[in-house]
């Protein structure tokens, strides 16, 4: 059916069944017929003077109708409600300006409705009408709201058939049902990734723009999400709203969290599927599945050299650079790494984290605890290739190594006097300073 070009106005009242007067200026042309039980509909034409194509002129409209939004007197007892009650306006000027009549003017984004209209301008100007009683938290609409009284009352009415889970919200289960099927009905069209939820795919499309449209106050810079904003901004208040219930370390993130807890309960989701080695992380899976690989992405600009770690390519630039960006608090020495740091620390502190379940020795560096287990399990991975003979750590067997090739790198400073070990040129020293470390 072909619209006429002759101006027409729909209002919907959605409230209660109750016949409305209007302006003497309309009644004449209103024809009022209730549709069902909860909409009234108001059919208005001659009351908008002629107008051209493209100028609709919304005052001149609301004054003729007789309709101020936001104004209780306009709309009488409509207003006792707990909402205000949906208006939908459809001018009706052709095709080209039936969207027009409801576009945002901040975004240009078009509605059906000027409720829907009103609700998304809110998003712009921040205003929220709906409060909690409880904890006094506000929303655009008063279906979030209902939704947030939930979270107190503990009411969740909506259930998977499933798995028998329940949920606060209807669009909740509905998302939570395709985690059964599979479903994945949003794809993008730039590279055919497809998701569950809508949301997740307006995310993945602005990695394709570019688009970062939350930026930070305190710093400006932009983020994709909104939620990765909110996780950016406890950097600078230092909020951290999860607490770990085990140990009460505290976390800013809730993945973090999660990811802690597995300490606590030994679970190792991500398993090897080369050699069965499971890990906490999928990140520390990821590195070590480089082991089998040999793959090494990460190289130096400098010297060419490639690693498996970014870490480890960090590591190497500080060494070439002689950087030392870490430095202790307590004697200002200054470490490469910042694990070197952490190892450091515990010269002052003292802490020696690392236990021996054998004997119940504690050790300050894993690394030192690994090569003391050699002592129990009577491994010796180091063996020379001269003699044989093997050694439980690396500095036995390169000190071996200079009985075969005659190396003495450590000389006295007094005599000129050389050495194969350290050690031997520290009590060849005694003979010099005159120290007698050994006393009858």
């Amino acid at each position: 059916m072909q619209m006429e070009d002759k101006p027409s106005l729909l209002l919907s009242f959605h409230t209660e069944p109750k016949q409305e007067s209007l302006d003497s200026d309309c009644d004449s042309k209103a024809q009022c017929s209730l549709v069902d039980s909860e909409v009234t509909s108001v059919n208005l034409e001659g009351c908008i003077p002629p107008l051209g194509p493209n100028e609709i002129k919304y005052e001149e409209v609301e004054e003729k109708i007789g309709i101020i939004m936001n104004k209780e007197e306009t709309f009488g007892d409509l207003t006792n409600h707990d909402e205000i009650p949906e208006v939908e306006i459809f001018l009706t000027f052709g095709e080209q300006n039936q969207e027009d009549c409801k576009v945002c003017p901040h975004c240009k984004k078009h509605f059906l409705s000027l409720s829907k209209l009103k609700r998304h301008i809110n998003t712009h100007t921040g205003e929220k009408p709906y409060s909690c009683s409880d904890c006094g938290k506000s929303f655009i609409r008063s279906s979030d709201l209902t939704n947030h009284r939930r979270v107190h009352t503990g009411e969740k009415p909506y259930s998977c058939s499933d798995c028998g889970k329940c949920f606060i919200r209807s669009s909740d289960l509905t998302n939570h049902r395709r985690v059964h099927t599979g479903e994945k009905p949003y794809s993008c069209s730039d590279c055919g990734k497809c998701y569950f939820r809508s949301c997740h795919l307006s995310g993945h499309r602005r990695v394709h723009t570019g688009e970062k449209p939350y930026s930070c106050s305190d710093c400006g810079k932009c983020f994709i999400r909104s939620s990765d904003l909110t996780n950016h901004r406890r950097v600078h208040t230092g909020e951290k709203p999860y607490p770990c219930s085990d140990c009460e370390k505290c976390f800013s993130q809730l993945g973090n969290l999660k990811v802690h807890q597995r300490i606590h309960t030994g679970e190792k989701p991500y398993s090897c599927s080369d050699c069965g080695k499971s890990f906490i992380k999928l990140a520390q899976l990821s590195s070590h599945q480089r082991v089998h690989t040999g793959e090494k992405p990460f190289f130096c600009s400098d010297c060419g050299k490639c690693f498996a770690h970014l870490n480890q390519l960090k590591y190497h630039q500080h060494i070439q650079t002689g950087e030392k960006p870490y430095s202790c608090s307590v004697c200002g020495k200054c470490f490469n790494g910042s694990s070197d740091l952490t190892s450091h620390r515990r010269v002052h502190t003292g802490e020696k984290p690392y236990l021996c379940s054998d004997c119940g020795k504690c050790f300050s560096l894993l690394s030192n605890l690994k090569v003391h287990q050699r002592i129990h399990t009577g491994e010796k991975p180091y063996s020379c290739l001269d003699c044989g003979k093997s050694f439980i750590n690396l500095s036995q067997f390169t000190s071996h190594q200079r009985v075969h090739t005659g190396e003495k790198p450590y000389s006295c400073s007094d005599c000129g006097k050389s050495y194969s070990q350290l050690h031997n040129l520290k009590l060849h020293q005694r003979v010099h300073t005159g120290e007698k470390s050994y006393s009858c």
